[in-house]
């Protein structure tokens, strides 16, 4: 499978590298946290590692790490501004629970 972007995500992400001045794509990742033990990690990426998975969806690279692919193979990256809150939303098909505040998951 592969990550995706929406339109809206691959726009921010252009956006946020273009204030930042340099970097090559968007990292996305996961780390154990939280209280369903999974929670995603969103960096700017400068360098890519030899052992890096890169995506790219609307002329935008998606840069993930080995490990991370089996808890976000087939993820869609979307972006949703919703009154005065917004941010980066994840489609994932893997994920079998979410805490009620949605910051974490498992599979």
């Amino acid at each position: 499978m592969a990550i995706t972007m929406t339109d809206a995500a691959a726009e921010r992400v252009r956006d946020f590298l273009q204030k930042r001045g340099r970097g090559i794509g968007l990292r996305l990742g996961v780390r154990t946290s939280g209280c369903s033990g999974m929670a995603y990690v969103l960096e700017f990426v400068d360098d890519v590692e030899d052992t890096d998975l890169v995506f790219e969806d609307h002329g935008v690279k998606v840069i993930v790490d080995q490990k991370s692919m089996v808890y976000i193979d087939g993820t869609e990256l979307d972006f949703a501004k919703d009154g005065l809150n917004e941010g980066f939303k994840f489609n994932n098909p893997n994920v079998k629970d979410e805490c009620g505040c949605g910051e974490s998951f498992n599979v």
